[in-house]
């Protein structure tokens, strides 16, 4: 949110600096993220001076330019060359002289000394545009001939400085989303502080008409809904531009000025945190304005020109016909609106249902000042205060004249609330006593009043506009905010309680695994876990109220996310990406949603840097396999079986399964996903299921003693079926050869001329040993015999010559 320094002295009289006021300002819980200068006109004219034309001479090489001489002072003069068709002798003319930066838009360039066709010049002459004083730029700006050769122009025009504290807001500060009640929180310290500062309060006068006529009517449908609402009839409304003043408040916080009756519902906005809406009066059906709902499937069409069609819980401002006016605190309709032909408007200040207007605001994707305010709580007690000050500038600005009583609708008051208050409690959050007079001034300049004092409690009034104060510790809060958090004392010496909580056994493992990863040059990832919509995805997961299109969808997986990490660094040129992420994904299946708990890794690109002893290798599927078995190693998985999988977002992939249950996938991502990420590159994904893992995990683990006897290897090379997978033939001779065999290695694959169609060939090695003794020729050949005979049986296998 944006404050502007200038406009908080409406408020408040100090002569601290925005410096000093953005630390304070941050000290009591208004976090000031950045302070920026503002200037009513870019640049604030510097370097421009007020110049008179003493010689105009055609230029010797170019048609269409002038030589000038331009008088800056009575003993300076300087040769300037000139295209605008307009400058003649004896003319004031506001000349940029060397140094000066111009300022369009966004872009700016400085004047220097050059030579145009030849000729030296010495500044430039400029038009209303390059000055940002107006849109002619058929020419230079002539000046009136009373100003003073030599005048600085920052002088002869008024150019506002501004200073712009950027606040982030919390979302239960309603109370702060003015300049009022950033100045009120900010008085309140400054005066505690003792620093010297004087509250202006804004005075507003009684809105009273001569005419006692009743032309407008208004009626509460939905009471609930709507607890206050006021409005004042005004007529011989000139809609026009605002004053400067008005404009420059406006654009100092980067709202565009419109006209005077739209800017002066603006400024009110800002200056007391109350939104307000004007109706154009003759286009209101029956002089009638009713507050309620309309049927389901009822198109409105809204100042955007867009054409919205409501669904029937919308709270809105309708005429006597039931025709929508206005979306209730979020915007306006098209056909109701002020335009440059409106001659009178019905005013309106109102309190609504916060919780209603978030709803139609989500709903409707309209986030906008006035919904900002209403659907954080404004205060209800100021509508009419509000509409008072807004009737004061509209009639000093666009002559306006009330016409009827002011209609003020409020049944049922809403009351300050009470909090008890104990000294004791602020004693020992704090561990610090606070004077109990310092606390009752605190409490008094924050408005909060002292209803009893009696055995060391406070009973305490809190006005309505405080939403955030409803129980005892948010008094604390204030108190502390104005006290300051950095004047409590720390204790030398801080005692705590050691908290005994059982082993979390998904975080022991997640850091396991994250610590193995990390440790091998992995970078560990965090996405949001909403994206946007894809028809494509069965079972998905919507929001019914998204912030945009872009978030309006849980994932179903973690790889976008990753993708979009991978595109963002091969875009900065990184040749190696390892990252990985954990999180969680989303489905609705049978009308249930299920979370699951996955890891996913993804890599790209080199396996490591390249330099002149270390060519470049790029990842392939092996590298990340050894990664995972890796991994699982880490929970003592061994016992899965491994099948190709189906997944549509892999061009190639396996998955490791143990009963029914997957374990992972693991392969490349098929080229149109990573395409749509514009990566060229194959990209290698490990989809973990971590609950699967955690399930599955074997924790009874025995240590032995390392062998004291060798391991005998023995290679055999077998032709095949090539649908047999090596995975088959490790099990099958495992299964065979219980005792004696440990391991089996793949280390040849042909397929070619000498072999069959169909066919393949295996080359393995087979590592036998007894932990008991050294094995004999006999004893291994027996069990390679064995072994064979079990793979011929049951794969159909033979030796190759």
């Amino acid at each position: 949110m944006k404050i502007s320094y200038n406009w908080l002295k409406r408020f408040l009289k100090t002569d601290l600096p925005s410096e000093q006021i953005s630390v304070i300002l941050t000290d009591i819980g208004l976090e000031v993220e950045s302070v920026e200068k503002f200037e009513s006109i870019k640049g604030g004219l510097k370097g421009f001076v007020v110049g008179e034309v003493l010689e105009v001479d055609k230029h010797p090489n170019a048609d269409k330019l002038k030589l000038t001489q331009i008088k800056i002072s009575d003993t300076e003069t300087l040769k300037v060359v000139c295209g605008a068709p307009n400058v003649q002798k004896d003319q004031k003319v506001v000349l940029a002289t060397v140094g000066t930066e111009i300022h369009s838009g966004d872009s700016s360039f400085t004047i220097k000394k050059s030579k145009i066709r030849g000729e030296e010049s010495y500044g430039m002459l400029c038009s209303e545009v390059e000055l940002s004083l107006g849109e002619d730029n058929s020419g230079i700006m002539i000046l009136d001939d009373s100003l003073q050769v030599g005048t600085p122009l920052s002088e002869v025009y008024d150019v506002q400085e501004d200073y712009i504290f950027e606040i982030g807001l919390t979302p239960n500060r309603s109370d702060a989303m003015s300049h009022l009640g950033v100045a009120r929180d900010l008085f309140a310290a400054l005066k505690f502080k003792k620093n010297p500062a004087e509250f202006i309060e804004p005075e507003t006068q009684k809105l009273e008409s001569n005419s006692k006529e009743e032309i407008f009517k208004v009626e509460i449908e939905e009471k609930d809904l709507c607890k206050r609402y006021s409005v004042i009839y005004l007529e011989n409304i000139q809609v026009k531009e605002s004053p400067n003043w008005i404009k420059n408040h406006l654009k100092s916080i980067d709202v565009e000025p419109i006209n005077n009756v739209v800017d002066i519902t603006n400024f009110v906005l800002h200056h007391f945190g109350q939104p307000l809406h004007a109706f154009d009066a003759k286009k209101i059906q029956g002089n009638t304005v009713r507050v309620g709902k309309v049927s389901k499937g009822t198109k409105f069409t809204t100042l955007d020109n867009v054409e919205r069609e409501l669904n029937g819980n919308e709270l809105l401002i309708k005429d006597g016909n039931n025709n929508p006016m206005c979306l209730a605190g979020i915007f306006g309709g098209k056909e109701s609106g002020v335009s440059n032909t409106t001659t009178s408007i019905l005013l309106e200040s109102a309190y609504f249902n916060p919780v209603s207007i978030r709803k139609t605001s989500k709903q409707h994707q309209l986030n906008t000042d006035s919904s900002f305010r209403f659907e954080r709580g404004c205060d209800p007690n100021i509508t009419v205060k509000a509409l008072e000050y807004a009737v004061e500038l509209l009639k000093e600005y666009a002559n306006a004249e009330v016409k009827q009583e002011l209609i003020d609708i409020y049944p049922k008051p809403i009351e300050n609330h009470n909090v008890i208050f104990r000294y004791y409690r602020i004693d020992k959050l704090l561990g610090h006593k606070i004077h109990r007079e310092e606390i009752k001034k605190i409490l008094n300049l924050l408005d909060i009043e002292i209803i009893s004092d009696y055995n060391e409690n406070l009973e305490l009034s809190i006005p309505p506009y405080r939403a955030d104060v409803t129980r005892e510790v948010d008094v604390i809060e204030e108190i502390l905010r104005i006290y300051g958090y950095n004047t409590v004392e720390l204790p030398e010496k801080i005692s705590f309680s050691h908290i005994v909580t059982s082993k979390n056994e998904r975080l022991i493992y997640e850091n396991k695994i994250a610590t193995l990863l990390t440790s091998n040059g992995y970078y560990e990832c965090l996405n949001n876990s909403l994206v946007p919509i894809d028809e494509k995805v069965e079972n998905k997961v919507t929001l019914l109220n998204p912030l945009s299109n872009d978030l309006a969808m849980m994932r179903n997986h973690l790889i976008g996310g990753l993708l979009e990490n991978i595109s963002y660094n091969l875009n900065r040129k990184q040749t190696s990406i390892r990252l990985f992420e954990y999180g969680k994904s989303y489905e609705k299946i049978n009308k249930e949603y299920t979370e699951t708990d996955l890891l996913t890794i993804a890599v790209c690109g080199n396996t490591s840097e390249t330099n002149w002893i270390t060519p470049a290798n790029q990842f392939s599927f092996y590298e990340l396999r050894g990664l995972v078995e890796q991994i699982l190693s880490l929970t003592g998985i061994d016992n899965f079986d491994e099948k190709y999988s189906e997944n549509g977002l892999f061009s190639e992939a396996i998955e490791f399964k143990i009963k029914d249950d997957t374990i992972l996938e693991l392969g490349v991502l098929d080229k149109k996903i990573t395409k749509q990420k514009d990566i060229s590159i194959p990209v290698y994904v490990a989809n973990i299921n971590f609950q699967n893992v955690l399930k599955h995990k074997n924790t009874n683990r025995k240590f032995r003693e390392i062998a004291k006897f060798p391991t005998s290897k023995r290679d055999l090379s077998l032709i095949l079926d090539e649908t047999i997978s090596y995975k088959e033939l490790q099990q099958e001779a495992l299964k065979a050869e219980k005792n004696l065999l440990k391991k089996v290695q793949l280390f040849d694959v042909y397929q070619g001329d000498k072999i069959p169609e169909n066919k393949k060939s295996y080359a393995l090695s087979f590592y036998l040993q007894d932990e008991s003794k050294t094995l004999t020729d006999k004893v291994i050949d027996k069990a390679m015999e064995k072994i064979l005979e079990s793979l011929k049986k049951n794969y159909n296998v033979e030796l190759r010559n």
